[in-house]
């Protein structure tokens, strides 16, 4: 048994250079007209480390230590990352900054167009990072735009890690060839991106490893048979943005699939694939729930997961599996060892994972993460399509599923656990993640008093985390 704490906060957890200068502690940064002798420890470190410091800090706090002291007036302008992202600065100001930036080398640009006017400059600002042979490039259009990605950013041997995540759908046309001879990691968020531009961009990555495709529009087939250094796929998609309606991955050994409910044979190849994580993106505003339809499709994404050894399931797709086995649909068995479940635990999920624990005869570990997004399906569709099958939704629940039916949330963690007890009997490890709420409500308090009365030896893992957990 084990307690532990995992993650922090992304945001909020640097301090400003106004915070840290004003801070009680046994280093002092020289003020301005300050007359004592010597420097500080931190002004005495060599600059490669200031401005490693530095870098980690948005790019207008960084500029601010040039007031601090002589010693620190041109520290920032050789930093080796600029990031004009969450201060949205104006086109005058990034201007100024990029003329007085000396370094020859970047490994960072990252910059956001909120401002309307940033939108004619954003040219120019690439090819700045391009000049300095910048490594990771992370591109955040914002304002509604026909902004087309430049042509000759297309062709370049310095970028690693390419990010270009739009809101209105800016558009990936490569008229030339493409030439990305260094790129191993891309994500494309909210771009209009056909089956052509897509494969001419493979085409132009050998070495790529990495890639992530998040609500792009006008793609239908995702090819990457001939890209076998692809190791890592990501796709998100939704009612309005459903492409690609079929993948083609033989080398892919990592698979992160958000998808809609749209009909589709999806995953046409994914033979290799070792590691899956699936969930269903699902709008009550926008569409009708399908759970006919729905549960087919989760079944044959999970038959193409039969041999993944770590397969994570979210609440959306655990819901659609309850229906299924309330409908006495068969499963296929899974080879999987590790198993993670993203979801609150209710009586809708229940079927579906005791489903899933049966027909996973080499399972070694379970890990359940508390976890809701907003694309999850209420609880009220679900009793609405076993009523229109002449279910009653009082009597249909399997008998594991009943006890949860009108439980408190805070005690469904203790009766989750004896379920897996009685359902599986392979398991050695498994790991609860509680966010500090249901702590603060001591669930955490009474697992550790079930945990002696285990019959049973298994290693259970108590997690304190604050992450934020994404798909």
């Amino acid at each position: 048994m084990k307690i532990a704490n995992e993650g922090r906060d992304g945001d909020g957890a640097t301090a400003t250079a106004d915070e840290r200068s004003s801070s009680h502690g046994c280093c002092k940064i020289k003020e301005p007209g300050d007359s004592s002798e010597g420097l500080d420890s931190i002004s005495s470190m060599p600059d490669v480390i200031l401005q490693v410091i530095l870098s980690l800090i948005p790019t207008r706090f960084a500029i601010r230590t040039s007031v601090l002291s002589r010693r620190w007036r041109h520290v920032w302008s050789y930093i080796p990352s600029l990031y004009f992202h969450k201060d949205r600065p104006d086109a005058n100001s990034i201007n100024e900054t990029l003329a007085r930036y000396k370094a020859p080398k970047m490994m960072s640009f990252r910059i956001c167009t909120s401002e309307l006017d940033n939108l004619p400059n954003m040219d120019s600002w690439i090819k700045f990072a391009l000049s300095r042979n910048v490594e990771n490039l992370s591109l955040y259009l914002e304002r509604r735009s026909d902004y087309n990605i430049p042509e000759f950013l297309y062709v370049n041997s310095s970028v690693k890690n390419l990010c270009i995540e739009s809101i209105f759908y800016s558009n990936i046309i490569p008229k030339c060839s493409v030439s990305w001879t260094s790129l191993k990691n891309m994500s494309l968020w909210c771009c209009k991106l056909s089956d052509e531009s897509i494969a001419k961009i493979l085409f132009g990555c050998p070495i790529l490893e990495s890639l992530t495709l998040c609500f792009c529009k006008e793609l239908k087939v995702l090819d990457l048979s001939k890209s076998p250094r692809l190791k890592t796929l990501v796709i998100y998609n939704d009612s309005v943005n459903p492409g690609p309606r079929k993948i083609v991955a033989p080398h892919i050994h990592r698979l992160r699939l958000k998808n809609t409910q749209l009909p589709c044979d999806l995953l046409v190849d994914v033979s290799s694939l070792t590691e899956a994580k699936l969930d269903i993106s699902y709008n009550s505003y926008r569409e009708k729930l399908n759970a006919d339809l729905l549960h087919i499709m989760v079944l044959e994404r999970l038959d193409k997961c039969q041999n993944v050894e770590k397969l994570t399931l979210g609440e959306s797709f655990l819901e659609i599996l309850s229906l299924a086995e309330l409908r006495g649909v068969p499963f296929p068995n899974f080879k999987v060892r590790a198993l993670t479940l993203e979801t609150p635990i209710s009586h809708y999920v229940i079927p579906g994972i005791v489903r899933v624990l049966q027909n996973s005869p080499e399972l070694k570990k379970l890990t359940l993460k508390y976890k809701r997004d907003d694309g999850f399906i209420p609880g009220i569709y679900i009793d609405e399509n076993l009523r229109s099958h002449g279910l009653d939704t009082d009597k249909c629940w399997t008998s594991e599923a009943r006890v949860f039916k009108d439980i408190c949330p805070l005690r469904a963690y203790s009766l989750f656990l004896q379920v897996v007890l009685k359902t599986t009997e392979t398991l050695e490890k498994m790991v609860v993640m509680l966010e500090p709420y249901f702590i603060a409500k001591g669930v955490m308090k009474e697992l550790l008093e079930m945990i002696p009365l285990l019959t049973r030896n298994i290693n259970v893992s108590i997690v304190k985390t604050r992450c934020r957990f994404k798909m």
